[in-house]
């Protein structure tokens, strides 16, 4: 059994859309393994954004991700790297076909709803980041 990081966006927070997108997770049948909610300062944010923390449009990130509190998962699933991301739809809302977290609830780049691990590699470094071991089951 895979696992996977997700963070619920301050955007899907604001709207209220977290009960519907933890319903998306359970219809396809993942496990919820790890849930909390945290508010992201700025070392995570840098930490956790480390590829881009250098780019012009990092405060812009950093504003938007520490705006408000976010939930923070852990979903088990076969394969459920890619599923999540299949079930997501492209990073950039506005390219997300309806049907898709992000085509029905994103609204751009930045304002899609939900975070996930886009691989095995970044799925480990990211849970590590945010949970403790004993935290998930």
């Amino acid at each position: 059994m895979e696992k996977t990081f997700i963070i619920l966006k301050p955007d899907c927070m604001e709207k209220g859309l977290v009960g519907q997108v933890v319903q998306r997770f359970e219809r396809e049948g993942f496990d919820i393994v790890a849930t909390k909610m945290a508010r992201l300062d700025a070392p995570i944010l840098k930490e956790h954004y480390a590829h881009v923390a250098d780019l012009p449009f990092f405060p812009d990130i950093e504003a938007f991700m520490s705006s408000r509190p976010v939930i923070l998962m852990a979903l088990q699933g076969e394969n459920v790297i890619q599923r999540v991301r299949d079930l997501l739809g492209p990073t950039d809302s506005s390219k997300a076909p309806e049907g898709t977290i992000r085509g029905d609830f994103g609204t751009d780049m930045m304002r899609n709803v939900v975070h996930a691990s886009d691989g095995s590699e970044t799925a480990d470094a990211e849970l590590k980041r945010f949970f403790d071991p004993r935290e998930l089951y």
